[in-house]
């Protein structure tokens, strides 16, 4: 495999030295392991780098865990969360060698309800998406250098593309997904295998989770996230684009 370069250095680094550096490594790795891919991220960022999680599953934290032990695991808690996606969160802190760092908006459900009126996830999806998840992500990365996601490609045709490491241009960091080339089967036989923590509502018809009011069930014969934003044009909250 081609050798990517790596080092603490590149803490001093230029955006335009970053970008070059991700889309290099996006290129030289594009057929790593997802083990190798992140080894590769905690060799050149360190405590610069985190994991973000859904928590529908720990899959990538628990690769990420053995790639840089007690690495930071950044959850987004939007206030809408099913209980089940808490207590997978709670679950992945006191079992896995990690870090959860849990972020929140800057209102309350309560807040947000009283300047913006009831239910904005049913009025104005994107701008509920952009208060309750783009912005708090966006603060809370300002500590890092480069952020680990579990997008994969098989997803939906607007994660086709998603390179294995890439260049973050609105937050400025290097992105990297590592289990992008991944299909269903692959991180089903990961779980399997390593006895990773999953969401209890994966088996209960939530291929795809998100906040309680904006996912659905999903049908048979449907897309995996046929169930996020149902009945509406919006097909991703703004965190990945």
């Amino acid at each position: 495999m081609t050798t990517v370069r790596t080092g603490t250095d590149t803490d001093t680094d230029t955006d335009a030295q970053l970008k070059e550096l991700a889309e290099q490594a996006g290129r030289d790795l594009e057929d790593a392991s997802a083990q190798e891919i992140l080894q590769w991220a905690a060799d050149t960022f360190g405590r610069r780098f985190c994991v973000t999680s859904s928590m529908e599953d720990a899959v990538v934290a628990h690769l990420a865990s053995r790639a840089l032990p007690g690495v930071d695991v950044v959850f987004l808690d939007t206030g809408y969360h099913f209980p089940e996606t808490i207590g997978t969160r709670d679950a992945v802190e006191a079992v896995m060698d990690v870090n959860v760092i849990t972020l929140t908006p800057r209102q309350t459900v309560a807040e947000q309800d009283a300047e913006y009126g009831p239910k904005l996830h049913d009025r104005n999806p994107d701008l509920c998406c952009a208060l309750r998840k783009v912005a708090p992500l966006e603060q809370g990365l300002t500590a890092y250098r480069a952020w680990a996601t579990g997008l994969r490609r098989d997803e939906s045709p607007t994660r086709a593309n998603t390179p294995v490491v890439g260049w973050d241009a609105k937050r400025r960091k290097v992105k990297v997904s590592p289990i992008a080339r991944w299909t269903q089967d692959d991180v089903d036989a990961y779980v399997s295998e390593h006895g990773v923590l999953t969401n209890p509502l994966l088996m209960d018809g939530y291929p795809s989770v998100g906040c309680a009011p904006c996912t659905r069930r999903v049908l048979e014969g449907e897309d995996a996230r046929a169930g996020r934003w149902a009945g509406s044009a919006k097909t991703e909250c703004g965190l990945h684009g």
